[in-house]
């Protein structure tokens, strides 16, 4: 059996590994955002990131016509455009704890709970390479960039 065929669509195997590295790259994020205390944590990450590769698992699994790219592109859409509605109540909920303040607080988290979507579309599509690498520059960044922000304010 090919790596090709091993990540295929169109088995049980291919699914099953798909939706793990969904879990992941998802919990990969989920982790970080665990560790700092942030309300969206381990789990959310991970559901986000497994309901985006089911979306987009959905029509890979159902067809392969002329349509099938159409419909993936529409999935996709629909998961950037409708991901923002768990991002914007992160931010929303943040707010609402510290109504004396004017301050915005939860876009990081709004943005990572963004791109575990992202990392599962990529994984349902079966683009792990871009998945993991995808994975890591965003635990990157939720890390070592962070760190360099706190270091520029002292």
């Amino acid at each position: 059996m090919s790596i090709d065929n091993l990540w295929s669509p169109d088995n049980w195997l291919g699914i099953l590994l798909r939706l793990c590295l969904a879990l992941l790259v998802g919990g990969m994020i989920g982790w970080e955002r665990q560790l700092r205390h942030k309300p969206a944590g381990l789990r959310t990450h991970m559901l986000v990131s497994m309901g985006a590769a089911l979306f987009v698992l959905i029509p890979l699994s159902i067809g392969k016509n002329e349509n099938s790219r159409d419909a993936i592109d529409r999935v996709i859409q629909g998961i950037a455009a409708g991901i923002g509605f768990l991002g914007g109540g992160e931010i929303l909920r943040e707010n609402q704890q510290e109504a004396s303040k004017p301050e915005i607080h939860g876009l990081t988290s709004a943005a990572a709970i963004w791109v575990s979507a992202a990392l599962g579309t990529a994984a349902g599509c079966g683009l792990w390479q871009l998945a993991l690498i995808g994975a890591f520059m965003s635990v990157f960044v939720l890390r070592v960039i962070k760190e360099l922000e706190r270091r520029s304010r002292k």
